[in-house]
């Protein structure tokens, strides 16, 4: 990518997508594209055909996608399969129709079977039967890897996708219903801590085991990614059967000890209680990222670190939610 490049950043405004954004700019690209939804429905395919045939992007990352926790992905897997299905086929069908150079397709770890031997590596997948909470997300993702690897085989497209793992950050969602496990626990304990609560639930037993990262430190792994020389984009495109490349941090935790760490950033010091009858998804889930070590990039915010600017962005969030109520 050149800093004059049109660059389409599909999911701006979400928990990816913003920090796409500000990686971009960070970097010199200056020549961003955005839309919100209320100007392009990315379900809508003519829609979606009418602005890669007008704007012409040279490069996309695809950062758009409904989103969300165990209890979304249980509670609505049948929004979940058709949104990102539509989402991810009219943004990549489009995409190589007008000519697009590079995209970046980013889609989640939770495409690796459920007890995919560890940590898992980008050949793993379709090895094995998927986690049946979020199955049907998980689906739609890799419907998107094979679409970009099928237009690469048969059309010459150079479009890559990226499997994140857990993320967390700025413009995450915090509500119960849709959130993932970090900000829940962030909304849990802040409002536990303002009631005076003796008492947290945490979903699951707690053992479950998972990998974090901060959405930033992905977005500047992402923007590397893409702008990669000519013959090293190629290499990561051809690495094996599928143009895919993990991008984690490389370390797990339990996720009582996540949360035992979430209530002292939140300074919340009651009890902590696993409610073992709520599912655990699946028991351990860690990437392998010797590929993307490899390149040169390592993460910059350790855990605490991003759990504290993770809990100064919900502090924002709920002032500015105050601040837009009526007066009474």
């Amino acid at each position: 990518m050149r800093t004059d490049s049109r660059i389409f950043v599909a999911g701006h405004r979400g928990l990816a997508g913003s920090a796409l954004v500000r990686a971009l700019a960070a970097s010199g690209y200056a020549n961003l594209i955005t839309r919100g939804h209320a100007e392009l429905d990315l379900t809508d395919q003519a829609a979606v055909r009418v602005f890669f045939q007008a704007e012409r992007p040279d490069h996309v990352f695809l950062a758009a996608a409904r989103v969300g926790g165990i209890l979304a992905n249980s509670t609505h897997p049948a929004q979940f399969i058709r949104d990102n299905l539509a989402i991810q086929t009219n943004v990549i069908h489009e995409a190589w129709a007008a000519g697009v150079d590079r995209l970046l397709f980013l889609g989640s770890s939770c495409i690796y079977p459920r007890l995919c031997p560890q940590p898992m590596r980008e050949e793993h997948l379709l090895t094995g039967p998927l986690e049946p909470t979020n199955r049907a997300y998980a689906v739609a993702k890799i419907a998107g890897i094979e679409m970009c690897a099928s237009y690469n085989r048969q059309y010459g497209a150079r479009f890559l996708a990226a499997m994140p793992t857990n993320l967390y950050g700025p413009c995450d969602t915090y509500d119960l219903e849709n959130s993932h496990v970090i900000p829940a626990l962030i909304r849990k304990m802040h409002e536990a801590k303002a009631a005076g609560a003796a008492e947290v639930v945490v979903w699951g037993t707690g053992t479950a085991r998972r990998e974090f990262l901060f959405s930033d430190d992905m977005a500047e792994a992402c923007v590397l990614l893409m702008a990669l020389p000519e013959a090293e984009f190629t290499a990561q495109l051809e690495q094996g059967e599928f143009p895919l490349i993990n991008v984690g941090s490389g370390a797990d935790q339990a996720v009582a000890e996540l949360a035992r760490l979430i209530a002292e950033v939140v300074g919340y010091g009651g009890e902590l209680a696993f409610d073992a009858s709520r599912p655990d998804g699946m028991p351990l889930k860690r990437l392998d990222v010797s590929r993307l070590f490899a390149l040169g990039w390592r993460p910059r915010v350790e855990l605490g670190q991003g759990l504290a600017l993770a809990y100064a962005d919900f502090l924002a969030t709920q002032r500015d939610k105050q601040q837009e109520r009526p007066n009474d």
